[in-house]
């Protein structure tokens, strides 16, 4: 079963907001700002390999 996307987005931003509050202060909108196009590269290349049939 391959895991969605969405969830992993999901899983990652909780885990990001759970250390923030256990005191591991990570300047989560700087790391937004910084990060968010590669977010979209991984969205992108998992809807190229999503369409291609593997062989």
């Amino acid at each position: 079963m391959k895991p969605s996307v969405p969830g992993l987005i999901l899983v990652v931003i909780g885990l990001l907001f759970l250390l923030r509050n256990l005191g591991l202060d990570l300047h989560l909108g700087h790391l937004f700002a910084v990060w968010w196009p590669v977010l979209l590269i991984a969205v992108g290349v998992s809807m190229f390999f999503k369409r291609w049939p593997r062989a």
